[in-house]
């Protein structure tokens, strides 16, 4: 399969995951630029399982127990089966491993993430390089699968752009995450991470764009939100359509806190500077310190030091990589 070959007919691509944003956008970012190399047609299914089946472990999972709810993944009788099935998220594991023996080697079948699974009971894993894993059908990228471009960003931004480009310049976007089983986002933390960003943004006479995490305690969100509020910008209330593209369009900073591998590649593939808020440990956090240091060796990250200054490096563009070696990886199966 070539990259731009229009001879042959669209790929069928399906995304599946569990309909979480974050989750979703790994496995559509990936499908949408596999799109942009070559003809796909893409449609998403979400799936999830009845609640009495949903934390088995995935061998014990069958897609019978599937929620009534969810969508079915499989083709109809009659209906062909896509080309390419991306997956991400445990829920989409075992319908991921039914598609792979069910379609009879018609679908190539990926997943990203690291899938806790053998990589080779599916046809290719695009994985993040710090989660370590290892195979011969592994494509190791730095961070995870998105679906930022540059395109992308200004279309997502135009609805917001009455509210955002009055805003004066220096225009700093904040991405805040919340506890996990490595961080902490403690109210006491929060309330002086505020205070800190509150004294930059105004040292520079700046505004601030700012958006929380579903995982944000709310203690934490109250601490932050007081702060800061009085600073000329807007703090997403999570009411009405996502803002997160306009953030990162209209901005000239971005900081992130350090515990979404997430947001730090989405925010590096901008181009713009990222400075790194830390959090409180709370487990085990190498794999997200090895994350962190790839991004600095590539210059896209500093570790917030309180002040915004610039600097320049090659946007991360590790989606795009990924999908000329699905492309690659279907042609040579």
């Amino acid at each position: 399969m070539e990259v731009g070959d229009d001879r042959r007919p669209p790929l069928r691509v399906q995304v599946v995951s569990d309909g979480r944003a974050g989750i979703e956008n790994q496995a559509l970012g990936l499908a949408e630029a596999v799109a942009r190399l070559t003809s796909a047609e893409i449609t998403i299914k979400r799936v999830a399982w009845r609640r009495a089946f949903s934390r088995l472990p995935t061998a014990l999972q069958a897609p019978w127990m599937r929620d009534p709810a969810s969508d079915d993944p499989f083709p109809a009788p009659g209906e062909p089966w896509p080309d390419l099935w991306i997956a991400t998220g445990r829920a989409s594991l075992p319908f991921s491993l039914a598609a792979k023996r069910r379609s009879g080697g018609r679908t190539f079948v990926i997943q990203t993430q690291d899938p806790r699974l053998s990589p080779d009971r599916f046809d290719l894993v695009v994985a993040p390089a710090h989660d370590g894993l290892d195979g011969d059908n592994v494509f190791e990228i730095v961070g995870a699968t998105h679906r930022i471009t540059p395109e992308a960003l200004a279309e997502g931004a135009a609805p917001f752009s009455g509210r955002l480009e009055p805003l004066p310049r220096p225009r700093v976007a904040v991405l805040i995450g919340g506890r996990s089983s490595a961080f902490d986002l403690t109210p006491d933390h929060a309330a002086d991470m505020a205070a800190r960003i509150a004294a930059a943004v105004r040292a520079h006479g700046g505004s601030l764009m700012l958006t929380f995490s579903r995982r944000t305690p709310e203690a934490a969100r109250q601490a932050m939100t007081a702060r800061l509020a009085q600073l000329s910008g807007w703090i997403w209330d999570g009411e009405g359509a996502n803002p997160l593209f306009g953030f990162l369009h209209a901005a000239d900073h971005v900081l992130v806190t350090e515990d979404s591998a997430n947001m730090a590649t989405e925010a590096a593939s901008t181009g713009k500077p990222v400075h790194i808020l830390p959090m409180v440990p709370r487990g085990s956090a190498g794999k997200f310190q090895r994350l962190h240091d790839e991004l600095q060796a590539l210059g896209a990250t500093r570790p917030f030091d309180g002040a915004l200054n610039g600097w320049t490096y090659s946007p991360l563009n590790e989606t795009e990589r990924a999908a000329h070696a699905v492309l690659q990886a279907m042609a040579a199966r």
